[in-house]
């Protein structure tokens, strides 16, 4: 079987993190079969199309390092890829399931439903179109023809429904879910066609999966419930020989408590839910995890773990190694529970890997924003000392600030505790013994202070955490001799004298 699978995203705002997982693992099953991916974008709901959304998809799936193989913004020979841009091919479908007895036109009014709604909802029942309800409704299978063509002549709205067969088991197969049955009975008709002219996603998706010749529909847990009709529309289309094969990926779970993975989560507990930052009409912006700090390795690292499993316990794993292990049947059922530590944690593993070059490089870009000017050694060397301790490239400047600036603040906790006794005295002859030193070498200014606090039967901690709070302001930073060594004779005995005199007022 050639292996062709489409992510097809509806541009009604910015793409959630379990969409970007959708388009992940399309992907990692198309490379992993030399198949095709495909980007279709599914607008036919005009009604919530937001202006910018498909350009922020595909920008997405860019930064994310998801290469699109045919489709939208590439091409193809299935094209359109865009259902708005596809009108006329699904007219002629719904009007085909009209004809072979699947399909009905329904000219029931919006306040007409609604009025049967609140009546059955006044009984404390609930609504639905079903194969009961349409045989009281106002559609093509109440009506004479007469009267149907009639309607559609003078232009009356209608949609078209799609008639769900009375009493049958649907038998269906999902690669993760396993067998199902569904009775039909249980199920209402959707509509496929809308009084705008524009088809529902059920018919669209069906169509269009068979025109470009999907081979696999691997999609979210949401629309699970439509297997059994979109089985039912193959058999009605006649094209259940070449139906593709399901896969429904597991919902992504709330952080704590019970529900899908929203918005609202992210907000109140501080991380993003969108892959790049998201700035709406009205001026609200959403975090996004490129603007975060985020590797793109680390993200698609991330999810793809979410709701998947390679069988190892391996957990950092590259592009490569993704596509050489992803296997759908190794999917869970589950639903996968984000977990946001987590995500900083595997941001660290990739911060800690890469080549301490390239994260000076990162880092260096935000030292030009501040001004600050650094030989790219000796900042590759700062960078190699503290990289250890964060997990974004923009937390490198809160544990390095202290070698391009002289304190503007020093930690009072610390002061209370550190400077205090004998401790500005030994400061003050320390100053004296680094400005006499013949060798700026970390070891050598280490041995000397050493020595000096032995000889003098002072406490080593004491002293030395005070010279500390000298040099940075507080009780930070790593090896101090380093930092001494680094920030050079000048800054270092200017730092000492500050210190001696601001903190002895």
């Amino acid at each position: 079987m050639t292996v062709r699978v489409r992510f097809a995203p509806s541009p009604t705002g910015p793409l959630h993190i379990g969409g970007v997982r959708t388009a992940l693992f399309n992907y990692l099953f198309a490379k992993k079969h030399n198949g095709t991916f495909i980007l279709r974008i599914e607008d036919t709901d005009q009604s919530r199309y937001v202006e910018g959304a498909e350009d922020y998809i595909v920008e997405s799936l860019e930064w994310c390092g998801i290469e699109i193989d045919e489709g939208y913004t590439k091409g193809g020979a299935k094209g359109p890829y865009k259902q708005s841009e596809r009108k006329k091919i699904y007219r002629e479908y719904a009007e085909q399931l009209i004809n072979n007895g699947m399909a009905y036109y329904a000219f029931d009014t919006p306040e007409a439903i609604a009025e049967r709604r609140n009546t059955y909802e006044s009984e404390g029942k609930t609504f639905t179109y079903n194969q009961e309800e349409r045989k009281k409704m106002t559609n093509s299978l109440t009506l004479s023809k007469d009267i149907v063509k009639e309607k559609i002549e003078n232009g009356e709205p209608y949609v078209i429904r799609f008639k769900m067969p009375e009493g049958r088991i649907v038998e269906m197969h999902d690669i993760v879910r396993g067998s199902m049955k569904v009775n039909t009975n249980t199920l209402d008709d959707k509509v496929l066609f809308k009084s705008d002219g524009l088809p529902t996603y059920h018919l669209a998706n069906i169509v269009d999966d068979h025109l470009m010749e999907i081979s696999h529909v691997i999609r979210g847990e949401e629309w699970l419930p439509s297997l059994a009709l979109h089985y039912l529309l193959y058999e009605a289309l006649d094209w259940q020989a070449n139906q593709p094969k399901f896969a429904h990926l597991p919902l992504l779970l709330k952080p704590t408590g019970k529900g899908k993975l929203s918005k609202r989560d992210g907000e109140k507990m501080g991380f993003p839910v969108f892959p790049l930052k998201w700035q709406d009409k009205e001026g609200g912006v959403a975090a996004g995890y490129r603007e975060d700090g985020y590797f793109h390795e680390a993200f698609i690292n991330m999810l793809a773990l979410l709701g998947w499993n390679p069988g190892t316990e391996q957990e950092i794993l590259s592009k490569t190694e993704l596509i050489e292990l992803f296997d759908l049947n190794k999917v869970q059922k589950a639903g996968a529970r984000f977990d946001p530590e987590k995500a900083k944690w595997f941001n660290h593993q990739y911060l800690q890997s890469k080549p301490v070059e390239e994260i000076t490089k990162a880092f260096s870009k935000i030292l030009d924003e501040k001004r600050i000017s650094c030989d790219f050694n000796m900042l590759t060397e700062i960078v190699a000392m503290v990289r250890e301790r964060v997990n974004f490239v923009h937390e490198l400047w809160e544990q390095t600030y202290f070698f391009f600036q002289n304190p503007e603040f020093y930690d009072p906790k610390v002061v209370k505790k550190r400077w205090k006794n004998k401790v500005p005295e030994a400061i003050a002859n320390i100053k004296e013994i680094l400005a006499e030193a013949d060798n700026w070498h970390a070891g050598d200014l280490k041995q000397k202070v050493s020595d000096y606090i032995n000889q003098n039967e002072l406490g080593f901690g004491a002293v030395m955490n005070g010279l500390r709070l000298s040099i940075v302001g507080g009780a930070k930073g790593p090896d101090l001799f380093k930092i001494i060594e680094i920030i050079g004779r000048d800054r270092t005995l200017e730092r000492i004298e500050l210190a001696l005199e601001k903190l002895s007022n």
